[in-house]
């Protein structure tokens, strides 16, 4: 096996074992449900929304790396050594990246369209995933300028962290929190596809390994964001003042496209 086939299986494992990590720390979190004994109908106690710190550690520690990786001379050395090892076999450039970093989420709603229920409506999980993508973009967009590592193949200097691992280890993690009560196996399915994206930004020579781990990170970190903000942004679009208002419209000023909120109480 080539070396730097080894270099990426290792970044492959450690992936793999953190989503593990992750999984198991929040498999505790489980919807309650009670049984009435003369009555047919199941209550469903709904999960309250808490951000432990233990569902912190993995992602933290992804992004130390990450970090590290940018000024840690062994750290930095991997990144070279991984990168030159992979244009000497030159792989083939598969673009598929692009696209398998929003997988995990297209699965979600195409299971639900299926009948393969998760955790939450279409307009409940909408919100969730929509606020896990605006903190990934809120987070990987200004640390690309504000750091301006260099893409291994010289392209710009956007490198780091990696957007497109973000997003897809948001999405996969996002696909996590919405079946792991009701079908584990198949909530940690998604991950392998965020895998295969973070491992294909190497391959295409788009990223340093530094830069995938680190999006890695900061694209678990989003989701578990979304999921603890989603009852708070729940109770500000719909609250329970019958006098209150809100209205959600696109703007595009100064070359800037976004979202504006505007709430009358």
């Amino acid at each position: 096996m080539p070396r730097y086939h080894q270099k990426i299986l290792i970044v492959l494992i450690a992936m793999i074992s953190a989503s593990g990590k992750i999984t198991a720390q929040n498999s505790t979190d489980t919807i309650q449900i009670q049984e009435p004994q003369h009555d047919s109908v199941v209550i469903l106690t709904p999960e309250k929304s808490h951000l432990h710190y233990k569902s912190l550690i993995v992602p933290a520690a992804l992004i130390g790396y990450g970090v590290a990786s940018l000024t840690v001379k062994d750290l930095k050395q991997l990144n070279f050594s991984t990168r030159d090892e992979i244009n000497e076999h030159k792989p083939d450039h598969i673009r598929l990246d692009s696209y398998t970093q929003f997988a995990p989420a297209v699965l979600v709603y195409g299971l639900n369209a299926a009948g393969v229920q998760g955790k939450h409506n279409f307009k409940d999980r909408s919100i969730i995933y929509g606020t896990s993508m605006l903190i990934t973009s809120a987070i990987t967009i200004p640390l690309k300028h504000i750091v301006k590592e260099e893409r291994p193949d010289q392209s710009n200097n956007l490198s780091f962290p990696s957007g497109h691992t973000a997003i897809a280890f948001a999405s996969a993690q996002f696909m996590f929190r919405e079946y792991k009560d009701t079908n584990f196996w198949l909530g940690v399915s998604g991950y392998s596809l965020a895998v295969f994206t973070g491992v294909y930004r190497m391959l295409n020579d788009k990223h340093w390994v530094g830069d995938v781990v680190a999006g890695a990170g900061f694209g678990i970190l989003s989701t578990e964001l979304a999921y603890w903000l989603y009852p708070k942004i729940n109770n500000m679009l719909t609250g329970k003042n019958k006098n209150t208002a809100t209205m959600v419209m696109p703007f595009y000023q100064n070359k800037t496209l976004g979202i504006g909120l505007v709430k009358t109480f």
